[in-house]
């Protein structure tokens, strides 16, 4: 979110720059045309004056001009256009030239030849013997074309008012035009951008922390719950604190609402599956006592077949309920501890055991203890009933403790993969037991924010995958 509303930021930013600087050019160059304009008008003042004096006098009154100091210009007289470097055309250069060759043309006549162009300082030649500017006194023409340290470009005007006589009008532009350069965005309008840019980050990325924090404590205490603990609130054993947004509000409203419902879905579960314990298994006893009474035996051994099979569904049930029971505390468990107690009885001196061990737990993992032995003691179990033998291995890395149990067993199909882990099926019908073992183990596994998955193995047998995340 913070590097979208960066990207968005810089783009706002950057568009409005470029529009900034585009209006403040247009502008510029505006101004320029019209300072250049004005310069244009000065200059056919001062031709006109010099074509108003005999020729004689010219020389004589531009002598004393550059004596008593100049003017904003430098004008000579000379026999010939003068030929110089001139600097490279820009559009602001050409703006000039076109606006002062047109005011020229227009107010002396389209038959006058002139020639405007711009010359470095360096390059400026002034009389017919193409003297520099440097070599000039400074009371004839450094004030009027000098702007040190700028060395700006200087304007030249060259106007021909007669056979042999060209009338030299050298000069600078008016301020802030002097240098001619197109600016790019001032120092104060960057430093305003990047202060701007920083007080909107700096205030969204608290948006951010702000907004995020109910959601952290929102997904601890899913986390949590999904383990059966309590989740802390302000106060202990808690709900959810409510803050952040409207809508993160209505989140945490509604999470507390669940958990409630839930707690009170699982403790009236609990209380229905005893009271169910409790009331059958004591018609179920008067009912033994009095088919044992019967005089024909065989009604008695149909009545005892069904009474067995009630017997079993019963305790299926109540083993299931019981066995992905969640009310238990969430603690510390020493998993090489649970599996050396869940192997140790398989085990044979002479290595020729139903069961092999492989790894070992880098740490202890925080769960439920004995629905975690349970649920690792039914893939053992089911390893040995069914595949002969379990060999299990540890992997367990920085953030996952996995646990895999391989069988030399015959391996279950591919369609039934999932099929069973569903209560009360077995692929084998001659075996003994409920069905009910892997079912529960991923109930366990699911408690806990892990998964039990299958895979059938190339050289024979089935692999059953224990995954528990660690956080």
């Amino acid at each position: 979110m913070l590097l979208l509303t960066l990207l968005a930021v810089l783009l706002a930013q950057a568009l409005s720059s470029v529009i900034w600087v585009a209006q403040l050019r247009a502008t510029q160059l505006e101004g320029l045309v019209t300072s250049a304009r004005s310069l244009a008008h000065s200059m056919v003042a001062s031709v006109s004056y010099i074509r108003s004096l005999p020729v004689a006098y010219r020389p004589m009154v531009l002598e004393q001009l550059r004596s008593m100091g100049g003017t904003r210009f430098v004008v000579t007289l000379n026999d010939k256009p003068l030929d110089m470097n001139v600097l490279p055309r820009t559009p602001r250069k050409d703006a000039v030239i076109d606006s002062v060759g047109e005011i020229l043309r227009a107010k002396l006549g389209d038959q006058v030849d002139v020639s405007v162009q711009f010359v470095a300082p360096d390059d400026l030649r002034i009389f017919n013997s193409g003297l520099k500017l440097e070599e000039l006194p400074r009371s004839w023409a450094h004030y009027a074309l000098t702007l040190e340290p700028v060395n700006p470009p200087i304007l030249v005007t060259q106007i021909e008012l007669g056979e042999g006589e060209w009338l030299y009008i050298a000069s600078l532009l008016p301020e802030p035009y002097t240098s001619l350069e197109e600016q790019g965005l001032p120092a104060q309008q960057v430093a305003f951008i990047v202060m701007t840019s920083a007080f909107l980050l700096l205030f969204i990325g608290l948006l951010v922390h702000w907004q995020s924090r109910p959601l952290k404590r929102l997904a601890r205490a899913a986390r949590e719950l999904s383990l059966g603990a309590e989740v802390d609130g302000p106060a202990v054993d808690g709900p959810v604190t409510e803050g952040g947004g409207s809508e993160v509000v209505e989140v945490a409203r509604a999470f507390n609402a669940m958990r409630e419902r839930i707690s009170r879905y699982l403790t009236e579960r609990s209380q229905l599956f005893s009271a169910i314990s409790h009331d059958l298994r004591t018609p179920i006893t008067r009912l033994r006592l009095r088919v044992e009474l019967l005089e024909d035996p065989d009604l008695e051994a149909r009545f005892s077949r069904d009474l067995d099979e009630l017997e079993l569904l019963v305790k299926g049930a109540l083993q299931c309920v019981k066995d992905t029971d969640i009310h238990e505390n969430i603690e510390p468990v020493d998993l090489n501890h649970v599996l050396d107690c869940l192997v140790e009885p398989f085990l044979s001196p002479l290595g020729n055991g139903t069961v092999t061990l492989d790894g070992r737990a880098r740490r202890p993992y925080s769960g439920k203890p004995l629905a975690l032995k349970r649920c690792i003691g039914n893939l053992i179990d089911n390893a040995r009933k069914y595949g002969k033998r379990a060999h299990v291995r540890i992997e367990d890395g920085g953030k996952v403790f996995t646990l895999h149990v391989d069988d030399e067993g015959p391996g279950v199909p591919e369609q039934r993969l999932e099929q069973v882990f569903e209560p009360h099926f077995r692929l084998a019908g001659g075996q003994q037991g409920y069905g009910l073992g892997l079912g529960i183990a991923r109930n366990i596994a699911h408690s806990h924010g892990g998964e039990v998955t299958l895979q059938n193995l190339r050289e024979g047998g089935l692999r059953v995958t224990l995954v528990l995340p660690r956080g």
